[in-house]
């Protein structure tokens, strides 16, 4: 006699997934998606009589009068075209000579080409304030060499506080990129580089043609990134300059937070300068992957 066997019905692997990921999306959801639909609702509204009114796009008609908003936006494409070039080359030069086989302590220097990225943002911004303050080590070391006769205020300067703030943000992040560099450079066959040596490639053009053309993906990915890091630029201009003299080194987070926090609180007009930003953000990006793309 032939027993009947019951199917088994087979488990519903993809309940079970829902089911161990439901508390991470729903903290999602509640940290990340609903303040950006509120934030970008909140844009289309102004503060009036005790209450958020619907204005429509009144608050984006009005960047386009703000001279300060103006003077943010070019402030911080500035930072953005001087900053984030000069970085990535420093970064791509050192990860190149961390990768070398004759190199010798390269854990030491690998530790101490990365240690400014763990560094406080706020203890390294105050530090690069004091060190070009009046009274600060910086002017102290010039005037023990002869090189000034009194203390220069290098922050009551446009473009020495421009200079010191691309300085201090270079210091600070471009240990950043070169790990991410050096993690690309060890992945590269070393085969590559032996080839173009027998074919009497130099330094440079072994740099320039077997390097750099292998590195295309992490190189647009750490573009990005540091793109849209330079365009929320904010704790280095709270610290040093406090976005002066004169707002020429106040980039648009941090006029983002003076209109929410210093000035009359207008967190409608904060928001809407903020999907601005975000809509920058998106274009530079989609301009930064079709060059990629037309270079392949």
């Amino acid at each position: 006699m032939i027993h009947s066997k019951k199917k088994q019905k087979a488990p519903n692997y993809n309940l079970y997934g829902w089911a161990f990921i439901s508390i991470a999306f729903f903290l999602y959801l509640l940290s990340t998606i609903y303040p950006a639909v509120e934030s970008l609702m909140l844009s289309f509204k102004s503060f009036q009589g005790g209450e958020y009114v619907f204005v429509g796009l009144k608050n984006y008609k009005r960047m386009f009068g703000d001279a300060i908003f103006i003077q943010t936006l070019k402030n911080t494409f500035l930072f953005m075209l001087i900053q984030v070039p000069i970085m990535l080359f420093l970064a791509l030069i050192i990860a190149t000579l961390l990768n070398s086989k004759y190199l010798k302590f390269k854990g030491f220097f690998r530790t101490s080409i990365f240690l400014p990225c763990v560094t406080s943002l706020v203890a390294y911004s105050i530090l690069f304030k004091m060190m070009f303050s009046l009274n600060g080590i910086i002017n102290q070391v010039f005037m023990a060499l002869g090189i000034l006769d009194k203390p220069f205020q290098y922050l009551q300067n446009s473009n020495w506080a421009r200079a010191i703030i691309i300085v201090a943000m270079l210091w600070r992040w471009t240990g950043y990129n070169v790990i991410f560099y050096l993690s690309a450079l060890q992945n590269i066959p070393r085969e590559t580089f032996e080839a173009a040596k027998v074919d009497g490639a130099s330094t440079v053009q072994t740099f320039f043609r077997v390097t750099v053309p292998q590195l295309k993906p992490i190189i647009l990915l750490t573009t990005i990134m540091s793109t849209n890091g330079t365009l929320q630029l904010f704790d280095e201009t709270m610290n040093i300059t406090q976005g002066g003299p004169a707002n020429s080194t106040l980039p648009v987070s941090h006029y983002i937070y003076n209109q929410s926090f210093i000035y009359a609180p207008n967190f409608g007009y904060a928001s809407a300068i903020s999907y601005v930003v975000v809509f920058i953000m998106i274009i530079l990006a989609i301009i930064q992957f079709s060059v990629a793309s037309e270079k392949k």
